[in-house]
């Protein structure tokens, strides 16, 4: 993984159990969320230009159970992140799992206009994992500090946060594979905002299994261009 993906680079293992979810289409592991982060960002990002308007944050370091177990890491990756690009406006996706291979979702950050974008498949709110609230909130107010820019007190918490009606999932296994095509999707829009009810061009009540199997292939052609079997 190149440092420009998510700001340190790394080798991100991917063993048969990572194949075999893309193959039997069950729960996608990290490993697997991350390498079609590296694909948008090769395939997609790069040749348009637009890592210039968005970056990605590695879901290894920002899942539910290092926010609660690290928070102070947590945060300062993240701070360091946003710190990078405070002479523009960019929206940064973290692609947010529950912990222990849990429920997997979108956080899209604007820490530029502090606004955040939740997208949920199961149609949750964040008041459902009070931790990450608490901790991207207590991050974008942090680089508020840095950047030096004066809040009135009563405004101090008016960190603005949009539940996006997202396509939805029907099933329990699926997380994985609309987390993938909401960054996909806002990435081919290339727009810093997503209206509240979602993308006209891509708005439904669900995905269908041939966009499911887009991602998929895409997947496997990707792992095959890099060599890794």
């Amino acid at each position: 993984m190149d440092g420009a993906i998510f700001g340190f680079e790394y080798a991100e293992p991917l063993g048969k159990e990572d194949f075999d979810q893309i193959l039997y289409h069950t729960q996608l592991s990290v490993g697997v969320i991350n390498t079609y982060m590296r694909y948008l960002y090769d395939k997609l990002m790069g040749p348009r230009g637009l890592e210039q308007r968005f970056s990605f944050l590695n879901p290894m370091k920002t899942n539910l159970t290092e926010m609660i177990r690290k928070p102070d890491e947590v945060r300062t990756y993240v701070v360091e992140r946003f710190m990078a690009d405070t002479d523009r406006e960019k929206l940064f996706f973290l692609p947010f799992n529950t912990g222990d291979g849990g429920h997997w979702l979108l956080v899209a950050i604007n820490p530029f206009k502090e606004i955040v974008y939740y997208l949920d498949s199961l149609h949750n709110d964040w008041t459902t994992y009070p931790a990450m609230k608490t901790i991207v909130d207590t991050i974008i107010q942090t680089v508020r500090a840095q950047r030096k820019i004066q809040v009135p007190k009563r405004k101090a918490n008016n960190i603005t946060w949009n539940r996006v009606e997202c396509p939805r999932q029907r099933n329990n296994i699926d997380c994985g594979y609309y987390t993938l095509r909401f960054m996909k999707e806002t990435l081919l829009m290339d727009r810093t905002d997503i209206p509240s009810d979602y993308f006209d061009e891509y708005r439904c009540a669900y995905y269908s299994k041939d966009q499911l199997d887009e991602i998929k292939e895409e997947l496997c052609q990707f792992i095959i261009e890099l060599q890794v079997l």
